[in-house]
Formats: structure tokens, sequence, C-alpha cells
């Protein structure tokens, strides 16, 4: 199978989930996700005090190189054993998902396009901007909600780490990308995209 990388990459909270699950509630087992933030280095030997402390933001922060190694074998056809990161205890659980591969593969995370042998891997680069004040007020939402974090913990981590890394890392990447678009919610992006798909998907549908 000579399978086609879509990168999604983005500033947090930008809505870069938003538009990977749209793609993915449209065109369901047909297409595979994997999820940047899953490769979140393993960190059992550090105290769960010192875990919070980790810059997450800096690109060392993950474990990249187990990324490229799978989005190959992805590509080349094979399936994976992706890691699975626990974000209320700062590590990687025990757990792993098993990724098939799929004609299109949707990559997405922050920092995507910041490491060139993820980009060489990538066929279609598509990186998600939003305004500042609105991507910390949806990093609150998500952390309280689904991550399990305390307020006083995603301030101190946005102004300590998230905020300086994105414009060092993050916002760099934009230059890299084939297409920007202003929201997860962008429908003619979502539209062009899903054509795209469609369009890629055909010639595979037809030997059906």
């Amino acid at each position: 199978m000579d399978s086609i990388i879509i990168g999604i990459a983005g500033g947090t909270g930008s809505g870069k989930s938003t538009f990977t699950n749209r793609l993915k509630n449209e065109f369901g087992d047909q297409i595979s996700i994997v999820y940047h933030d899953n490769y979140y280095r393993q960190q059992d030997n550090i105290p769960f005090e010192e875990r919070k402390k980790v810059n997450y933001d800096h690109p060392d922060a993950l474990e990249t190189d187990l990324l490229v190694e799978h989005l190959k074998m992805l590509k080349a056809g094979k399936a994976i054993d992706c890691p699975v990161y626990d974000y209320s205890q700062h590590n990687r659980s025990k757990e792993t998902i098993h990724i098939e591969p799929r004609k299109i593969i949707l990559v997405e995370g922050i920092l995507l396009l910041a490491d060139a042998r993820v980009r060489d891997l990538i066929d279609i680069k598509v990186f998600v901007e939003a305004d500042a004040d609105e991507r910390i007020l949806r990093r609150i939402v998500r952390d309280v909600k689904e991550r399990g974090r305390d307020l006083d913990n995603i301030v101190q981590q946005y102004l300590t780490t998230v905020k300086p890394m994105h414009y060092l890392y993050v916002e760099p990447t934009k230059a890299r990308a084939d297409i920007i678009i202003n929201s997860g919610m962008n429908d003619v992006a979502f539209d062009i995209m899903r054509s795209k798909i469609q369009l890629m998907l055909r010639p595979l549908l037809a030997d059906l």
C-alpha cells in the first residue's frame, strides 16, 4: 500500500484536533490517525512532581525517532502499536493503540513540522492557526475537563513553556505548510481537504 500522509500542525488550542476529528468523522475507517502527543517520552524514573515541571513544548520532550519509524512502517503498509500518553500522570501509559495502515494517514501535533525527518514523510502539510487568546482559553478548558489539570498548573505551564516555545518552535513552522487555515471549523478549508482526500481514495474505491 502506497499511503499518503497528511500532517496537521499548529499551536496548542488552535483547532487541530477539531479539524482532524471532522475528517475522521467524514471518512471513518478509510483513514488512520496518529497523534504526535502520544509520543511524549516515558518518564518512569522521574518523580511525579518533577514530571510536572518538564518542558513538554520543547521538541526534546517527544520521542520523534519512534514516530518517524512508525510513519515509515505505515507508509510501507505495516501496522504499528502506537504508545498512549497519560496526561494526568505526565507519563506514557502501559497501553498501546494498534493502528492499521490505510491509504490516507493523518498525523497531528504542534511540533510536527519542526522536524525535517517528519516533514519529509508528510505529503500534505496543514497548519491551523488561531488568535493567542482563543488558544489559551481552549487549552484551559481542555486541560481541566479532559486531562485532570488544575488551573494554577495550566497558567504556570503556559507562561513558562507553552507561550515561549510556541514562538520559538511552532509559529516558525507555518512557513513550511502547504495550506494554512484559521480555524478547525473553517468549512471552506474542510471542504477542500475532504475533496482532496476523496480524490486520492477514488482509485482504491474503484478496485473494490
